[in-house]
C-alpha cells in the first residue's frame, strides 16, 4: 500500500511537471555554446562556464569551446586559466578571427599592449576589415601602447561586451 502511494506521488509529480506552461517536452534542448552565450551576455561568468564545460563533453574540445571557457574565465578575472585556453584555440584554429580577438581582449587586460596590438591585427586581417569591435580593439591597444605614460590604474578598468557569435569587446568603466 505505501509503494502504491509513492508511485502514485511520484506519477503526479510528473504529469504536473510536462503539462507545465512553456515547456515542450517533445522539443529539443538548446545548444550548450548558446545558452553559454546568453549568460556570458548578462554577466553570469560562473554559469556560462559550467555551460560551456558541458558543452566540451558533447562536442569534445573544439576551437569555439575553448575559447568560449577561456572568455568565460577572463570574466570570472582567472586570467592565467583564460591565457592558456585562449592560446590553445588560436594553435587549434589559427584562422578563426573570435580566438584572436578574445585572445587579444585579455592580453589588453593583463596590460600587454603590444602583443594586443598585434593579436587584434592578425584578427582584424583574418575578418577581412568586416568587425568594428575588433578593430575599436585593435585602436584601444594601440593608444596604450603609445601613451603608456598615461595609462593609470583607474583607465585600465574594462569589461566584456559581447558582440555576438561569441565574440567579446573591451568597454572602459565608468
Amino acid at each position: 500500500m505505501v509503494f502504491a502511494m509513492v508511485a502514485s506521488c511520484t506519477e503526479g509529480d510528473l504529469s504536473n511537471s510536462l503539462d507545465a506552461p512553456g515547456i515542450d517536452p517533445k522539443g529539443q534542448a538548446e545548444d550548450n555554446i548558446t545558452v553559454g552565450n546568453r549568460l556570458m551576455a548578462v554577466g553570469e561568468y560562473e554559469l556560462a562556464l559550467e555551460t560551456f564545460t558541458r558543452a566540451a563533453l558533447d562536442q569534445g574540445m573544439t576551437t569555439q569551446v575553448l575559447t568560449s571557457m577561456g572568455t568565460a574565465n577572463l570574466g570570472l578575472r582567472r586570467l592565467g586559466q583564460a591565457e592558456k585556453l585562449l592560446r590553445r584555440a588560436v594553435e587549434d584554429e589559427p584562422d578563426w578571427p573570435v580566438a584572436w580577438n578574445n585572445l587579444g581582449v585579455l592580453l589588453m587586460e593583463t596590460q600587454q599592449y603590444a602583443e594586443a596590438a598585434q593579436v587584434f591585427q592578425r584578427a582584424y586581417a583574418l575578418d577581412n576589415g568586416e568587425s568594428d569591435a575588433i578593430r575599436d580593439n585593435l585602436r584601444l591597444a594601440l593608444a596604450n601602447m603609445e601613451n603608456p605614460v598615461n595609462n593609470t590604474t583607474k583607465e585600465q578598468e574594462y569589461t566584456l561586451e559581447q558582440l555576438g557569435d561569441g565574440q567579446f569587446s573591451l568597454r572602459k568603466l565608468p
